[in-house]
């Protein structure tokens, strides 16, 4: 694929989930630009995403987690799959028409070669699905406009079977839930990020805690007070402890006291790393690269940061900031509270507030466009890059953010 073709699409990815709600892997595609709805275009979605594979790096961005890759029953049979690493991605075919002989064939081999099949547009037994049964490792199910009774005629014949079934277009907890008990075991969608707000909601001790510190960090308080409100709780504090020593953390000598990690972390790390940890669900540790939410937000801030050394490369309190604001925009989900009551409790600089509240100045700017990213809004990137003009940010510089943000969550360094 030619820098033009990239330059002309945004890569989206769609989330997918197991049953413990822990991410496996996501859907890529390529969005195309307004400009691109446009004009007429006529290379091969599937030879462009899948070279787009290899272009931006995929393979090492996502880590363990698979890529599920459209490819249609055309495309199937050129060699250029091939050279895609069949442990990391799940070959995605549409149940578009029934398949010839030439294509059960191939997909026979691409399984004997250790690819995953996914089969996408199941609609129930007929003749472009039975003959690919048997060489099919996922069956995708769009689950939108179905009732529940639908979703078990179609689910109950497959969940005897040795594949899985993949709940599409999950939107919601309830989605979630009844999808599930249908016997689906992956889910796809962002309806974990959904806010289920409870205004005056109770927040547990360790919520509070953090905030707590939160608050004291942020308003550069005394060191002194920083760590007396860490050995109040062990949890915490051992959990600083063990990042500071670790060996990604790159410390020359062990780090034995509260107050040493506080100041080898540093105070805008720290507060940092404090804002993910509230993010995390209880009992699970602060790993963005297993925790579905915990990654949106992460990427957010990533992306927020590279936006801002970007536009403004030596503004390091810009940067900082940017991170705390992708961050931020998250907390309604993880927290369950309105965005207005959240500010009443945790210590914000005045610039992120604006940003988070009405999209004010470039906090605000570059938060737009990292959310229209996330939902997929090829127009309203476009519009929001058209203001960047003369800056350098573009489509291409978009997605390779995006790559460079999930390498570095996958990597481990975000709780870091």
């Amino acid at each position: 694929m030619t820098e033009s073709a990239l330059g002309e699409a945004y890569l989206c990815r769609q989330p997918i989930l197991d049953l413990q709600q822990e991410l496996v892997g996501y859907e890529l595609q390529l969005q195309p630009s307004s400009e691109a709805v446009s004009g007429n275009g006529s290379a091969n979605p599937a030879m462009l995403i899948c070279a787009a594979y290899a272009e931006l790096g995929v393979r090492s961005a996502l880590g363990r987690h698979k890529a599920f890759l459209r490819v249609d029953q055309d495309f199937l049979h050129d060699d250029a799959i091939e050279a895609l690493p069949a442990e990391n991605v799940v070959l995605q075919v549409a149940l578009d028409r029934t398949p010839d002989e030439r294509t059960l064939e191939r997909c026979r081999v691409l399984r004997e070669r250790h690819y995953a099949l996914a089969l996408s547009g199941y609609t129930g037994l007929d003749e472009k699905c039975s003959p690919l049964l048997p060489r099919a490792d996922v069956i995708k199910i769009d689950i939108q406009g179905k009732s529940t009774k639908e979703l078990q005629e179609l689910a109950g014949p497959l969940t005897r079977l040795p594949l899985k079934l993949l709940a599409q277009e999950v939107r919601t907890r309830e989605d979630f839930a009844r999808c599930r008990d249908c016997g689906f075991q992956l889910f796809q969608g962002y309806y974990f990020a959904q806010p289920e707000l409870v205004s005056g909601r109770r927040l547990s001790a360790s919520q509070a805690a953090i905030i707590q510190l939160i608050n004291l960090t942020a308003r550069d308080a005394d060191t002194v007070k920083i760590e007396e409100g860490l050995k109040r709780d062990p949890a915490l504090a051992v959990n600083l402890l063990s990042i500071v020593n670790s060996v990604a953390f790159g410390v020359s000598r062990r780090i034995s006291s509260l107050r040493q990690a506080i100041n080898v972390l540093g105070r805008r790390q720290l507060q940092r790393w404090l804002q993910l940890l509230l993010m995390t669900p209880a009992g699970k540790s602060p790993d963005a690269s297993r925790t579905p939410l915990l990654q949106v937000a992460a990427l957010r801030g990533r992306m927020m940061e590279m936006l801002a050394n970007q536009q403004r490369p030596k503004d390091a309190e810009l940067a900082g900031q940017a991170f705390i604001t992708g961050i931020m925009s998250m907390m309604p989900s993880a927290l369950g509270l309105p965005m207005n009551e959240i500010f009443e409790q945790i210590a914000l600089e005045q610039e992120i507030v604006a940003a988070l509240q009405s999209y004010q100045g470039i906090l605000g700017k570059m938060l737009a466009l990292v959310e229209c990213y996330d939902s997929e809004d090829a127009f309203g990137c476009d519009q929001i890059l058209s203001g960047f003009l003369g800056t350098g940010l573009d489509r291409n510089v978009l997605n390779s953010f995006l790559m460079e943000s999930l390498r570095w969550i996958n990597s481990g360094e975000a709780a870091e």
